[in-house]
């Protein structure tokens, strides 16, 4: 059994009678890219924090290669040697690029011509190169935080913690940043950990998400488990299913249950036995909208009347009462082609497969 590179049990954290951090248990291995995400204030900094030994929990233990490293000071500074932090906000300091990417190295006493390789190497790697002379404080945002991930990755660290990396930037420089990280990770097997409330830059960049709210690690799995499985109506309504539908399974033919829905009765693959208290999830783009009913081998259509349209971005979402609330995402194009409108009848269809469905906790 290999151990984990960073491990917690049961750590906590309080702010004075306030608890950021509530007994979140976690294994980072070597190599994982693990995203952490969740709204503003969940707690997701504070981790980072706790992971990255800048804080001591307020209980719980936390180690490095199996090692506990909790209380003890000079442990946490050797462990904090092989990491490397960017903050949300980087600070760099009024001289040239190349000195700032430097820093991290000169306090660590390393030799100069070891130093002048690996600042090199390090804007290479982000592609700051010919910033090299300029001074850190004439960068835009974008640049100044590709100076820090220069200067983080400058110590060749095992774990490089991220805060929220694009958090302030246009989408340029989103990208620009995005397409760095996706490259690092690609090519130097360092381990990441990075917090984002932006769910698919977690999913465009990372192995491994954990859902962090309220201060709760709620949920952790590759991209798609948290996205098409999610395994809590909190975690569900993060990620975006859009319908969140409360029912009770009705009946069930071998794996194909029916689910009684404000009236409708939803078909849908489940485990789960007749009379269970359960949310059936649907995502918004996994349903089709049609002005007539159509022979389609979906097993669920329901007629509808339409009671919003709203336009967001080169899609439109469509809120529809079947008797129970729907949401639909459709492009602009078909909005347009189908002439969707308030309170226009439509017909809703989606496949049983389609369906996700999870225990009704709440």
């Amino acid at each position: 059994m290999s151990m984990a590179l960073i491990e917690t049990v049961n750590i906590a954290q309080k702010y004075g009678r306030q608890e950021i951090i509530k007994d979140i248990s976690l294994k980072v291995e070597q190599g994982d890219v693990l995203a952490l995400i969740g709204p503003t204030g969940a707690g997701k900094t504070t981790l980072l924090r706790l992971l990255d030994l800048l804080e001591v929990p307020a209980s719980g233990c936390i180690y490095l290669d199996g090692e506990e490293v909790t209380a003890s000071k000079r442990l946490r500074l050797r462990a904090r040697r092989r990491m490397s932090f960017v903050l949300q906000k980087p600070v760099v300091f009024n001289m040239s690029v190349r000195d700032n990417v430097a820093c991290g190295l000169k306090w660590r006493k390393e030799k100069e011509s070891s130093i002048s390789q690996r600042v090199n190497s390090a804007l290479e790697l982000v592609g700051m190169t010919e910033y090299s002379s300029r001074n850190a404080r004439t960068l835009s945002g974008g640049e100044t935080q590709l100076v820090a991930i220069a200067r983080a990755l400058a110590i060749a660290p095992e774990v490089l913690f991220l805060d929220e990396p694009t958090a302030n930037l246009d989408p340029v420089s989103t990208a620009k940043i995005e397409e760095v990280l996706a490259h690092i990770i690609g090519g130097q097997k360092t381990t990441v950990v990075m917090a984002t409330h932006d769910m698919s830059q977690g999913q465009r960049l990372a192995g491994r998400i954990g859902v962090i709210i309220n201060g709760e690690l709620l949920q952790t799995g590759s991209p798609t488990d948290i996205f098409s499985t999610p395994g809590d109506t909190r975690v569900a309504e993060l990620v975006g299913v859009g319908n969140i539908l409360g029912g009770v399974i009705a009946n069930r033919d071998n794996e194909l249950v029916s689910i009684e829905v404000g009236g409708g009765l939803i078909q849908a693959i489940s485990e789960h036995s007749i009379g269970a208290e359960v949310h059936a999830l649907i995502r918004p783009e996994d349903i089709t909208l049609a002005l007539h009913r159509d022979a389609s081998s979906a097993r669920n259509t329901f007629e509808g009347r339409i009671t919003r349209v709203l336009p967001v971005g080169a899609l439109v979402r469509v809120e529809i009462d079947c008797g129970f609330p729907l949401l639909a995402v459709v492009t602009r194009r078909s909005a347009q082609d189908l002439d969707l409108a308030a309170d226009k009848g439509v017909y809703a269809t989606f496949k049983a497969t389609a369906v996700h469905v999870i225990k009704r906790w709440n």
